[in-house]
């Protein structure tokens, strides 16, 4: 892929070429007023030029390079520390890469564009931290508008998006308030619980295994805990449910 001439805006690296488009950016960062400063990240050269000329007509914002997602892109921005960065997500490597650029430059806002309308792009982009995001068909105006949001801390999605983000959400709570596995548990402490089950007091365990009431008392304790539950009973009806669903050899009753 041809690259600018050492005597771009922005180095050599700098993904954009011709006169045309150097003009375009200057053009961009020769106002005196603060703008937010936009980095455009493609591995398509066409869309990287495109952008930089759209956005440089743009009042509100100010174009200060663009490159590909190789890593003397990060370097690059590093330089030219961009408020945000808007980066095509079509071509591979592209999540990595936002993952890198929030290493990097913590704080850079990071808006995704050409992105699919299908739930797994859109749950890939939340999780690579993305600030905002245009789909495929977007325009330049929803370019600008994502821009703008993320700098308010903001993000405007579609009905659908929310609906899919509050789903994804409650799955995650779901899993996290999940009652705990008994493979969480001690040796010490699957032989206790076996034992409760078999309806065993405390000092009765205690003789079983040769161990102080007390000790029998915070291993029980530490059950309960690690199973999620609150009484006894419930541990031991949990652990008979899993024997019976699982391998024996995972949660084996007598040691």
């Amino acid at each position: 892929m041809a690259r600018g001439s050492g005597n771009t805006p922005f180095g050599g690296s700098t993904a954009v070429m011709g006169s045309g488009i150097d003009a375009s950016i200057s053009k961009s960062m020769s106002t005196t007023a603060p703008r937010p400063g936009l980095f455009i990240i493609s591995d398509v050269r066409l869309y990287r030029e495109g952008l930089v000329r759209s956005l440089s007509r743009q009042p509100t914002v100010t174009v200060i390079g663009a490159a590909d997602t190789s890593p003397a892109a990060i370097s690059e921005m590093s330089d030219h520390k961009p408020d945000v960065v808007i980066l095509d997500v079509g071509g591979p490597g592209s999540f990595e890469f936002a993952r890198s650029v929030n290493v990097n430059l913590p704080g850079v806002k990071i808006i995704a564009f050409a992105v699919s309308d299908v739930e797994h792009e859109l749950l890939a982009c939340a999780a690579a931290g993305f600030a905002g995001y245009v789909a495929r068909d977007g325009s330049e105006a929803d370019l600008i508008a994502a821009v703008e949001n993320a700098l308010r801390g903001e993000l405007s999605v579609s009905p659908r998006m929310a609906s899919l983000l509050f789903r994804q959400v409650a799955t995650l709570s779901a899993q996290q308030l999940a009652p705990g596995e008994p493979s969480a548990l001690t040796q010490r402490e699957r032989q206790i619980l076996a034992l409760v089950g078999q309806g065993m007091s405390n000092k009765e365990i205690a003789r079983e295994v040769r161990i102080g009431s007390a000790t029998v008392k915070n291993h029980v304790h530490s059950i309960l805990e690690k199973l999620q539950v609150r009484r006894r009973g419930e541990a031991a009806a949990r652990f008979r449910m899993l024997q019976h669903t699982d391998s024996p050899r995972r949660y084996p009753a007598t040691f």
